[in-house]
C-alpha cells in the first residue's frame, strides 16, 4: 500500500470507506490541530472546543459514506465542525464569554499570510483578542481567510453563502477591524 501520509484527503477517505477503518486515525492526525484552532477562534473555550472537534469526528465518520470524493474533504468537514461550534454556542450562549480586551497591532489586514509572519507570541495573541470583538457572522469568514487560509470558494462551502456573501462579510471585517484598530 502506499505511504498514507502522501495520500490526499479524498483517497485516503475512499480507503476508509472500503478497506481500513482503521486508516480514520489518519484523517483525525490531519485535522485534529487545525479543527481544535478554527473551533477556538470561534468558542473561545478550550473544552467545549475539544468537544465539538471530539463531535466532529465522530459525526464525520458516522457520515463518511455520504462523502462525494468529487468534493475537498477539508471544506466538509470544516462544515461540520463550523455546526458543532454553532451549535455549543447556542446552547452555552451565556457561559462562552469573549475576550474583550483591545490591541493595537495594525499589520493584520496587510498580508493574508501575516499570522504565519508574527513570531510574537504576545501578538498572536492580540490578533485572537481583536478577531473576538467581531460578530460571529464575520469573525467566521475572515479566520477561515486568514487564518486558516481557505479559499472563497471553500469558505462559501463551509459557512453555505454565496462567494458574494463571503467577500462582503471578509470586507466588512475588515472594516470594522479597521475602526477598533484605529488604521
Amino acid at each position: 500500500m502506499e505511504n498514507i501520509e502522501k495520500l490526499s484527503d479524498e483517497k485516503l477517505v475512499e480507503l476508509v470507506r472500503t478497506k481500513d477503518q482503521e486508516l480514520y486515525a489518519e484523517i483525525v492526525k490531519r485535522y485534529q490541530d487545525r479543527l481544535l484552532r478554527y473551533v477556538l477562534y470561534l468558542i473561545k473555550n478550550r473544552q467545549k472546543a475539544e468537544d465539538a472537534v471530539q463531535n466532529t469526528f465522530i459525526k464525520a465518520f458516522i457520515n463518511l459514506m455520504g462523502f462525494s470524493t468529487k468534493q475537498k474533504f477539508s471544506s466538509w468537514i470544516y462544515r461540520i465542525a463550523h455546526n458543532e461550534a454553532i451549535n455549543i454556542i447556542k446552547k452555552h450562549r451565556k457561559e462562552i464569554l469573549l475576550d474583550k480586551d483591545g490591541w493595537d497591532h495594525h499589520q493584520l489586514l496587510e498580508d493574508r499570510h501575516i499570522y504565519k509572519q508574527v513570531s510574537d507570541k504576545e501578538t498572536k495573541e492580540q490578533i485572537k483578542r481583536y478577531l473576538s470583538l467581531l460578530p460571529l457572522k464575520y469573525r467566521e469568514p475572515i479566520t477561515l481567510f486568514y487564518l486558516e487560509e481557505k479559499s472563497y470558494k471553500e469558505i462559501s462551502d463551509i459557512l453555505r453563502i454565496s462567494i458574494g456573501g463571503v467577500g462582503a462579510r471578509i470586507n466588512r471585517a475588515k472594516i470594522m477591524l479597521q475602526k477598533n484598530i484605529k488604521i
